[in-house]
């Protein structure tokens, strides 16, 4: 069935998100404050735990199945030269992913998550989103769907990340539509543009914004008039993880971008979600800020791929495993605060 057969069914989906569950929540505390160690001195490995023993649903929550999902797509904006890049190296790159050869293969594996590659009609560009919407109606509901697609049951965590040559300047867009602001402070260097290049990706950006400025403010035709769609693909994968319960590692800029539009209009939207990062682009920190997330790491990456998510990963590994393995206060027979 398809996730999201209509703009009416994404909406509906989104106003109907089911919450963590507070008897997990309270069992997951009850066993922290049983452990040996200081009420709150393991930080938030403890609040980790107990975040994923809300979503998962059960006091000693798991991560036997993670999975991460790298979506690329390409944009018809990079015609005004915001990328270092040709747009053939999302193609390029998508075959790298595929035979093992890139840096989220190497993470992923090392994080022991398993990797679903999502190339978006690389061949098709999205419209230039200065002088048209992004996607039609229709090619939006694609990716969102595409996104949803790799969302399972199964799943203990879904890790989320992006390739797309130019796609930070659409991650600026979203962001400055969506919380405003002067479209600089959203503007950076991206794969490395020097000052000249930044400043004409910010006019791209103004531009885009100047043409949309009276269109709908809703979270689609936000979406789909200034993503693309392996950002529409990655909202799908987080609205589709929240009907399940599923919680979800954001990775950087671009990533956490593509529920700006949504977390506008439903601020939950985050509430099973954790920032594995923050990067290097200088507006990921202040939108993490407008998300109401704190990212577990700042190591100055700028790699996309779900680079730091995966990383980040081991940091949830490592919480469960305190969480999970180490002895109560009765089991060791040490005596608690009186």
């Amino acid at each position: 069935m398809t996730a999201f057969p209509s703009v009416a069914a994404f909406e509906a989906a989104l106003a109907d998100l089911p919450v963590a569950d507070p008897g997990a929540i309270a069992a997951a505390h009850a066993r922290q404050a049983q452990l040996t160690k200081p009420a709150g001195s393991l930080g938030r490995l403890e609040d980790i735990a107990v975040f994923l023993a809300g979503w998962q649903r059960r006091e000693r929550p798991v991560l036997e199945r993670g999975r991460a999902a790298i979506f690329a797509g390409n944009h018809g904006f990079v015609v005004h030269g915001v990328s270092p890049y040709p747009a053939s190296v999302t193609a390029a790159m998508v075959e790298n992913f595929r035979s093992g050869g890139a840096a989220i293969n190497a993470l992923a594996g090392a994080a022991g998550l398993e990797l679903t590659v999502v190339p978006l009609d690389l061949d098709r560009p999205t419209a230039d989103f200065t002088v048209d919407a992004a996607m039609t109606e229709e090619e939006c509901l694609a990716a969102l769907c595409a996104g949803a697609a790799v969302v399972t049951p199964d799943l203990d965590l879904l890790v989320i990340g992006e390739m797309g040559i130019g796609n930070t300047t659409a991650a600026a867009a979203l962001c400055a539509r969506s919380f405003g602001g002067d479209p600089a402070q959203w503007v950076g260097p991206g794969t490395g543009l020097d000052p000249e290049g930044i400043a004409r990706k910010c006019r791209v950006v103004e531009r885009a914004l100047a043409f949309h400025a009276d269109a709908p403010m809703t979270p689609f035709e936000v979406l789909r008039r200034l993503g693309g769609r392996e950002i529409a693909a990655m909202a799908g994968a987080v609205l589709a993880a929240r009907r399940l319960r599923i919680p979800v590692m954001l990775d950087g800029f671009i990533t956490c971008a593509a529920l700006a539009p949504l977390a506008l209009a439903v601020p939950a939207i985050t509430d099973h979600c954790l920032a594995g990062h923050c990067s290097a682009e200088p507006g990921h920190a202040l939108l993490l800020e407008r998300l109401g997330l704190a990212p577990l790491l700042r190591l100055d990456l700028r790699l996309g791929e779900g680079s730091g998510a995966a990383v980040a990963v081991q940091i949830v590994r490592s919480a469960l495993a305190m969480h999970a393995g180490m002895a109560t206060f009765a089991e060791a027979g040490v005596a608690n605060r009186a």
